[in-house]
């Protein structure tokens, strides 16, 4: 009966500590209210082509700048498009411009970030100063540089949000690196002769994805926030692409006869960047208990 429970709690420990974090995070409130905006939003933008009540492209002068009522809940624009459905379809642009543009990030990020704290030395100090210079330029004007270079479109959007985003990550993953390798079972297996690109990809990159994990979800937030500002100054989705910050630029002309125009994608831009960072505290406060309270006896 022993040999058995002794056999079976390897398996088990890593399930009950995954309950244990779920069951930590369905009790932490304002992990719990991001969590609902995001599933809010992501329903809204990945159904939309089925739960809009309109096409967010067809034109309608008859119903040009309608106040919201029955038959559309946000109002229309000055074609007489439903703001609603622009709004959904608008949702479903941003979040895939967001994961995708972050995934780059990550994958850039995380692959220099371990050769810079791996080996160290020349590595470490070129991937420093290259993160440095890219840190050292505000994030939007960068980014408006490099859209500028390459294009108004989605995959330009892809390419400068990730290059503007892997720094944050490399720096990231460089310091956990840097704690990592000097531990006894890296050091005993790197003694046994085992090969770098195998001691890097099977024993120092799973024990970094946990922080991966937590800056994938708060910063898809500013990647959200980063592709409305330059949607908003017409350098991401081109018409008639709908997205929240065209939207938001092209009712700034009837800002006071039809505030819903650019009300409606700014406040859902509000409470999509407010979800995903609600929930990216919630993840790191669960997997780093200790920053959350000295982070809770500050504030």
């Amino acid at each position: 009966m022993n040999v058995v429970s002794a056999q079976s709690s390897p398996d088990s420990a890593p399930a009950a500590r995954k309950r244990y974090l779920r069951w930590r995070f369905f009790r932490h409130r304002a992990g719990m209210v991001g969590a609902v905006l995001v599933t809010i939003v992501v329903t809204g933008g990945v159904f939309a082509r089925w739960l809009s009540p309109y096409d967010p492209t067809v034109i309608a002068m008859d119903h040009a700048l309608e106040p919201p009522n029955a038959q559309h809940v946000l109002g229309t624009d000055a074609f007489g498009r439903d703001v609603l459905s622009r709004v959904m379809h608008g949702a479903g642009f941003s979040l895939q411009v967001g994961v995708v543009s972050r995934l780059l990030a990550l994958v850039l990020g995380t692959f220099l970030g371990l050769l810079a704290g791996y080996y160290g030395k020349r590595t470490d100090q070129i991937v420093m100063r290259l993160a440095d210079v890219t840190l050292a330029y505000p994030g939007l004007l960068l980014l408006i540089a490099v859209v500028a270079a390459v294009g108004p479109s989605k995959v330009s959007l892809f390419i400068a949000l990730g290059v503007v985003g892997w720094a944050g990550v490399a720096r990231l993953v460089r310091s956990q690196v840097l704690s990592l390798k000097e531990r006894e079972f890296v050091t005993a297996i790197r003694s046994l002769g085992a090969a770098n690109s195998r001691v890097i990809l099977r024993h120092v990159l799973p024990n970094v994805l946990t922080p991966i994990l937590v800056i994938f979800s708060m910063g898809l937030g500013a990647s959200i926030m980063a592709e409305s500002s330059l949607s908003f100054l017409g350098l991401g989705a081109q018409p008639p692409q709908p997205s929240w910050g065209s939207m938001i630029s092209g009712g700034l002309d009837y800002l006071r006869v039809a505030p819903w125009l650019s009300l409606a994608p700014g406040i859902v831009v509000t409470l999509t960047v407010l979800g995903f960072n609600l929930v990216g505290d919630a993840l790191r406060d669960l997997y780093d208990p200790k920053l959350g309270r000295t982070q809770r006896r500050v504030t």
